[in-house]
């Protein structure tokens, strides 16, 4: 630590949050197994938020992604290391500059109510959801999609504006599903209600705040998958009660567990806790566009404040690895890597200083209370802060309220998301000027080009220099604070077996699993 943040130490930042106010992979999918799975059974699965959603081209939610993935399938998906597998597509192809993409599916695959899926369910769907009224997180994030029309035999042909090399892991997005046709065209609320997907498991009953019940899909196109019988997904918005509940054998995977609670929880008889690095992060999102935000020497007097090897005790508990101002850490495949920035109190007072705040600069933060350490992350921005004039108060907020009142809407809070599949995945996300979420309004030209540059090459090097001057470009501007990296974190009974995280969170594999030894009878 630098001798400004000595006197800050994981006592005095937990002890803050008294003050805070409350107002309101695994082997590729068609590979065979390394063990003898045993069959049949139940896996009680649960998560820390309710999945609101039910039709898989809207959600946007972890506990989400875990419905979508059992009941849909899409054309691809990601394998454990983040290649791209098969899914509704067993194979594809592509022209030579890379603006037309042929996909073969399979002949095998049906919808749970026995239709066979079709080239017409997948333009249908994916014509859906890059259609702003629809409104799927997904829109942006399919890639530069200029056309979708059935090709001849059972094939679909994607066409795109410009030349796009990761078209195959840009569809392996998590709201990239296909539903029959006729539901998606003619009673789209439907999906809100119902799920016929292609997916290993079927809709038994959907209480989205208490619990979801899925069954196995007998005609699944996989014909090895799934191993059990069914699966009850349950919810815990209280953190503690789900944990106590792993613990008491209640719940037998847990998809998510608390850095605070994971050494209690791996250590506890029965349980088994798995953790892998990832590209997850916690951000603080500043409005470029608005003052004080828009005078970068703002920005960059903040971020001179973090002690970022401190975050990672005080905020993750000692399971991640730190930050340095760009959302893409060493699990991408083009980080470059940079020297670690480290506190500098004596520059960032002289940079407020010279941005009109020689005495200070009063801010209010927003951190919504899922997931818990958004909170921890922003008291101790508030105490690391002070030494060089930032008064911060930190205001919490009902997960719900955040994302009605505060996401993309406000000027100075907590963000958190997954890895994305692939660096263009997460800058179209977040960062361009045509971002889907587009919360920072940074609005970089320089920015643009240089991301559009790399998404039309499959040349390595020049993939890696344009990527890596986007960082670079980041990491100087400063749009976002990126102070931390999350390890995955999840614990299961001795008796899960085939349960591997997956790096990019928001990917389960859920057909895989089965029960061994030991397993209740339910």
């Amino acid at each position: 630590m630098s001798q400004d943040s000595k006197t800050i130490d994981r006592r005095s930042v937990l002890g803050g949050m008294a003050t805070l106010s409350v107002t309101g992979l695994t082997l590729p999918l068609w590979a065979k197994s390394s063990f003898a799975a045993s069959k049949g059974g139940t896996l009680r699965v649960s998560v820390n938020r309710a999945p609101g959603r039910l039709n898989p081209l809207l959600q946007r939610l972890n506990s989400e992604y875990v419905l979508g993935e059992l009941l849909y399938s899409g054309l691809t998906r990601l394998g454990k290391g983040m290649e791209v597998v098969p899914d509704l597509a067993e194979s594809w192809t592509s022209n030579g500059d890379l603006t037309e993409w042929t996909f073969k599916l399979r002949s095998n695959a049906k919808f749970h109510n026995g239709n066979p899926v079709t080239a017409k369910d997948v333009v249908v769907c994916l014509t859906a959801i890059l259609d702003k009224k629809t409104g799927s997180p997904g829109r942006r994030n399919l890639g530069p999609i200029s056309g979708v029309s059935a090709g001849p035999g059972n094939t679909v042909i994607v066409k795109t504006s410009t030349g796009y090399g990761d078209l195959p892991s840009a569809l392996a997005y998590t709201t990239a599903k296909i539903a029959p046709a006729e539901i998606v065209t003619g009673d789209f609320d439907r999906l809100s209600r119902e799920a016929i997907g292609t997916g290993p498991f079927k809709l038994v009953s959907y209480e989205p705040d208490r619990l979801i019940v899925v069954e196995k899909n007998p005609d699944y196109f996989i014909s090895e998958y799934p191993y059990l019988d069914r699966i009850e997904v349950m919810v815990f918005p209280d953190s503690s009660a789900e944990m106590a509940a792993l613990v008491a054998g209640e719940v037998d995977l847990a998809l998510e567990i608390p850095p605070a609670d994971f050494k209690r929880i791996s250590g506890a008889s029965g349980v088994t806790g798995q953790r892998t690095p990832s590209g997850r992060f916690i951000d603080v999102v500043m409005a470029n566009d608005r003052k004080p935000f828009n005078d970068h020497r703002v920005r960059e007097a903040l971020s001179l404040t973090l002690d970022r090897q401190a975050m990672i005790d005080f905020v993750a508990e000692g399971y991640g690895t730190p930050g340095n101002d760009s959302p893409i850490n060493s699990a991408y495949r083009y980080y470059a890597d940079a020297k670690q920035k480290t506190p500098d109190i004596k520059r960032a007072k002289a940079l407020l200083a010279e941005a009109g705040y020689p005495n200070g600069i009063d801010l209010t933060m927003v951190a919504s209370v899922k997931p818990g350490y958004r909170q921890t992350l922003a008291v101790t921005i508030r105490e690391m802060a002070k030494a060089a004039g930032f008064n911060i108060k930190v205001e919490t907020m009902a997960h719900a309220t955040y994302l009605k009142q505060v996401w993309k809407k406000g000027d100075f809070y907590v963000g958190f998301y997954n890895m994305q599949p692939t660096e263009d995945a997460l800058f179209k996300l977040l960062l361009t000027s045509d971002a889907a979420w587009n919360e920072t309004r940074w609005n970089n030209k320089e920015f643009d080009g240089l991301v559009n540059a790399a998404r039309t090459t499959t040349d390595t090097a020049k993939r890696q220099q344009l990527y890596g001057d986007a960082q670079k470009l980041m990491q100087k501007e400063l749009p976002v604070l990126v102070p931390v990296f999350f390890d995955l974190l999840s614990a299961n009974q001795n008796y899960v077996e085939n349960y591997n995280l997956h790096p990019r969170g928001a990917t389960f594999s859920l057909e895989k699993v089965s029960l061994g030894v030991g397993a209740p009878k339910r």
